[in-house]
């Protein structure tokens, strides 16, 4: 009987451990990261020597304590990224204790309703829409602002309990001639959204803009070197520092907790 006794005891505390670690297993959060070609360029390995910032997240992250999740993916606005359906299958896993993190508005000043990408929201912060006939997808389609796609993204991922911050867009290496580069307008966008929702902001436009006048133009452009747009590893690596940079400087923003000391 004591033999019994001791196998009942020692039974139920690995079930209790075994109950313990799954449930410390299930409760290890996410960061998902959404956004374009300058967030993760192609499959995010360095294809044609052209990467984004999220590629190197990693590298300032603690991995062991947090997923990163860099659903990114090129020539995406923030109008396509959701009628693509990946936005959905985000929504699917996304969970209470998550942290999503966005940043659109390069692809977002297109057109419509083209025959090539279809991929342009309405300007602004506010809540403008317009029909239209896509005729990728061949189907009528109500077009928003680019502040109501953003602010869907950081409204539903907070109603699953996920903490949001919006990153401004990097800016393009145009430098006028007295080696300045002008803010982007949807860098003032984003940040509308994010006062407007109650978001974490991190105005990545600004940052990269100080660092890149800085530097200067020729050290600059040496982070393009196939247009204007997207950077190299070196610069890929440079704005996911001003990432974590930006994000350290977030009062009260729990994501900091997972950032490598």
């Amino acid at each position: 009987m004591k033999i019994n006794n001791c196998l009942i005891v020692l039974s139920l505390i690995a079930l209790s451990v075994f109950s313990l670690s799954f449930r410390s297993f299930q409760a290890k959060p996410s960061l998902y990261i959404i956004g374009d070609s300058t967030v993760k360029n192609g499959s995010g390995n360095g294809a044609d020597s052209l990467w984004g910032w999220g590629s190197f997240m990693e590298k300032y992250i603690d991995t062991t304590k947090i997923d990163i999740q860099n659903h990114a993916i090129g020539g995406r606005s923030s109008r396509t990224f959701l009628t693509d359906g990946r936005w959905d299958k985000i929504m699917q896993t996304l969970k209470n204790g998550d942290y999503v993190m966005i940043q659109f508005g390069h692809n977002d000043g297109g057109a419509l309703d083209d025959t090539s990408r279809a991929r342009g929201t309405l300007k602004g912060a506010g809540n403008d829409s317009t029909e239209i006939f896509n005729p990728i997808r061949k189907v009528k389609e109500t077009v928003h602002s680019y502040g109501w796609y953003m602010r869907k993204y950081t409204n539903e991922a907070k109603a699953k309990g996920a903490t949001v911050i919006i990153c401004s867009p990097i800016p393009r290496s145009d430098f006028d001639e007295k080696g300045k580069i002008g803010v982007d307008k949807y860098a003032a966008w984003a940040k509308d959204v994010a006062q407007q929702t109650g978001a974490y902001f991190i105005p990545l436009n600004d940052l990269v803009i100080a660092e890149y006048e800085k530097i200067g133009v020729a050290a600059t452009k040496s982070y393009f070197p196939k247009d204007h747009t997207h950077t190299n590893k070196e610069g890929a690596h440079l704005n996911a520092q001003l990432v974590i940079k930006g994000l350290q400087q977030l009062k009260g923003c729990k994501l900091n907790n997972y950032v490598k000391k």
